[in-house]
């Protein structure tokens, strides 16, 4: 794991959305065990083959996700947001997610890289 990614999400101001930013990360590498992490744009990306895979994105009431590569798979109908070939959720606090779904997801998108 990268260092300046864990830095970045401990900085993260609002708890819970330290807490999702964690959860989004673990999310990522159980689908891509070999999942390069950085800081870009000044915010978590995680890169498969050299590939954006997901990136997480805090806002002021929400913590989105957005997996790349999106423009084949099956989504839950209207959680995601976004052109084809990238789609984001965006978490709000008390929401819960299938992490095991977005597992999958995120596997499914970046398997092509």
């Amino acid at each position: 794991m990268n260092q300046e990614v864990t830095e970045f999400i401990e900085a993260i101001q609002v708890p819970w959305q330290v807490e999702v930013a964690r959860n989004l990360r673990e999310v990522v590498h159980a689908a891509i065990p070999e999942v390069q992490e950085r800081i870009q744009y000044k915010k978590p990306h995680f890169l498969k083959n050299g590939k954006y895979a997901a990136v997480i994105s805090p806002s002021k009431d929400a913590m989105s996700f957005t997996i790349f590569n999106a423009a084949q798979l099956e989504l839950p109908e209207g959680l995601f947001d976004g052109p084809p070939e990238r789609k984001t959720i965006k978490l709000r606090q008390g929401q819960t997610v299938d992490t095991n779904q977005l597992t999958a997801l995120v596997s499914q998108a970046s398997s092509a890289f």
